[in-house]
């Protein structure tokens, strides 16, 4: 849908979508640790990208900055055009967070070198955080946070829990940077946390009380409508978004959170967590996206 301003000269949506997606070793050549993403599977990603069709896209686990290029022209091939991009290079040098974005950026203000102590030890944030202010049309701005926070594999040095909420710790303070000097901004974090919902990293993204981020919960567009027979819990819709191997488990570790000013403007009806046959070949998580209107409200 379109807004035509009265001017005539300015076309603007009146709704637009962000989207999350961990590709899975987007990479154009191999490494020593990950594999070089096989033809199949960025043809799937490409299919899958074409369904959602979304306005802002967050990824995860992009190789090098040509590999984000590649995908951009693949996806121009798809009928997605892109010509706003942001590349996070972080400590971690195999992969990265990168933004795609029908929109203009107004403001960048990424971060690479973010670091913590732990046990003594100071520690960089592996892949950095994303954030960017986006113009929709001339009266609507949004901004956007993404991160790939430490995953659950063993970490040599550390505990891998204890680093990915010091992760989230970081990350949080910079929502509440953002909240306190703009408390009805339009905020979305988003992206790979590698996390439940109830793990310690999670409730700290989402804070408490009048800051507190809502979880949009996109889960499948299948038909499944009944409220939960728990009132404290969620639906019982399907709304995994990771396949697990080690474990052989599916479970929740993406996730779309918005800021109190922004839940006013989400249309709930157009999120969702995309069900495709074979989504496995694209990558081993599924993408995830959320509907707004692009009005103050």
């Amino acid at each position: 849908m379109v807004l035509i301003f009265q001017t005539g000269l300015v076309a603007a949506p009146s709704t637009f979508t962000v989207a999350t997606y961990n590709l899975e070793n987007y990479l154009e050549l191999a490494t020593d640790s990950r594999p070089a993403k096989s033809p199949e599977s960025k043809t799937r990603i490409y299919e899958s990208l074409r369904a959602l069709k979304p306005d802002v896209l967050a990824l995860q686990e992009i190789g090098s900055l040509n590999a984000l290029m590649q995908l951009r022209a693949a996806l121009v091939l798809e009928g997605l055009e892109y010509p706003h991009w942001e590349f996070v290079a972080g400590f971690d040098t195999n992969i990265h967070v990168a933004v795609l974005s029908r929109f203009p950026f107004v403001h960048r203000q990424s971060h690479t070198n973010d670091s913590f102590l732990l046990h003594g030890r100071r520690f960089r944030v592996s892949r950095g955080f994303a954030e960017l202010d986006i113009r929709v049309h001339p009266t609507y701005v949004f901004t956007l946070m993404t991160a790939h926070l430490k995953s659950r594999r063993l970490a040599a040095e550390v505990d891998e829990t204890e680093l990915r909420e010091q992760e989230a710790v970081l990350l949080r303070e910079k929502i509440e940077a953002r909240l306190k000097s703009e408390p009805n901004t339009n905020l979305i974090v988003l992206g790979d946390f590698n996390d439940v919902k109830d793990s310690r990293s999670i409730k700290t993204i989402i804070g408490r009380g009048k800051k507190a981020l809502v979880d949009t919960r996109p889960a499948e567009m299948n038909g499944d409508n009944q409220p939960s027979p728990v009132p404290h819990f969620a639906p019982r819709n399907i709304n995994w978004t990771h396949y697990y191997g080690k474990e052989d488990i599916y479970s929740r570790i993406d996730y779309i959170l918005i800021s109190p000013g922004m839940a006013k403007e989400w249309n709930s009806q157009g999120t969702y967590v995309l069900a495709l046959p074979n989504w496995g070949i694209a990558s081993d998580h599924r993408p995830l996206v959320a509907s707004f209107i692009a009005e103050d409200k």
